[in-house]
């Protein structure tokens, strides 16, 4: 049975390939830094601009590759997608992301992640033509760490955040974003005129990345790298009382582990919540999943008992 499955996947996995182009190109590079990131193209022609997605790992901003969620891209490009996969500077790496962590470059990693995620979109803009996509459907994807950093490259004010010379243009806005197990430092930053549709999945026992509102890895406030973060759950209640275009995927009782579970193992919804937010449908909605764990210590949300 085993042999049966992993012969479908490979089968799968092989026409996901052949469909799509794939390369590597540098999107950023100076004096001190070379930032490359992976394309997937479908060999299909169209006649109509195509959908961006552009997609940022996880790893706590140390570690993680740009290969962990391929799936996801693949599953895009199959859509007739562009979807891209970046590397980005692992800022924390040898440095202590946890309680006795430094906050500032806590916050720090956050920024220059963002930051050069917006290198990556800047680079398709100039090469819209070369990749024949819509400027005005770029989506920005990432679990846990990547999942932080682009929903500070969606709602951070980018005029007080920004780093590099290249700017995106003044009336640039993402057509959505995609969030695993992430989270933002100040829920005044999503505000009724920079909103997006917004697409959040976190487990509601994650103790690193909290899915209501609670510190970084719940350290105590005595901590040095105590840093307060809303999740997934208290942003999907901010927008939906701005009235915005949102959804909500928790896996009860699931911790950390479900941060890639819909970009890794089953991207279909996410490509669903794309297609859907390009048709123009307003989308509110909360699924629970049962995973059949429990925790105590972090679930205090009556829809998952």
């Amino acid at each position: 049975m085993k042999k049966h499955i992993f012969l479908l996947l490979s089968l799968i996995t092989a026409a996901f390939t052949n469909a799509q182009d794939f390369r590597t190109v540098t999107y950023f590079a100076n004096d001190t830094l070379k930032l490359e990131m992976d394309i997937f193209v479908p060999k299909t022609k169209s006649k109509e601009q195509r959908l961006l997605l552009i997609h940022v790992h996880g790893g706590g901003f140390s570690g993680g590759e740009r290969k962990w969620d391929y799936p996801v891209s693949r599953q895009a490009a199959a859509e007739g997608f562009v979807a891209a996969n970046i590397s980005y500077t692992l800022y924390m790496k040898g440095k202590n992301f946890s309680c006795d962590g430094i906050l500032p470059e806590k916050v720090k990693a956050i920024q220059i992640a963002a930051n050069q995620l917006q290198q990556a979109v800047i680079y398709f803009l100039k090469n819209q033509s070369t990749y024949n996509i819509d400027p005005k459907k770029v989506f920005i994807s990432g679990s846990s760490a990547g999942a932080e950093t682009v929903l500070h490259a969606a709602y951070w004010d980018t005029k007080m955040m920004s780093m590099y010379p290249e700017k995106l243009p003044a009336d640039f806005r993402y057509a959505g974003v995609i969030s695993g197990a992430g989270a933002i430092m100040d829920l005044n930053f999503i505000t009724p005129k920079n909103l997006v549709p917004t697409m959040f999945f976190h487990g509601s026992c994650d103790t690193t990345v909290p899915y209501g509102t609670a510190a970084h890895h719940y350290c105590p406030a005595s901590s040095s790298g105590w840093l307060m973060l809303f999740g997934s759950y208290s942003i999907y209640n901010h927008i939906i009382g701005l009235k915005g275009n949102t959804k909500l995927i928790t896996f009860c009782g699931g911790g950390h582990e479900y941060s890639g579970e819909l970009f890794g193992k089953d991207p279909k919804p996410v490509a669903e919540f794309m297609t859907g937010v390009l048709k123009g449908e307003k989308q509110q909605s909360h699924i629970i999943v049962a995973t059949g764990k429990e925790c105590t210590k972090y679930s205090e949300y009556d829809f998952c008992r």
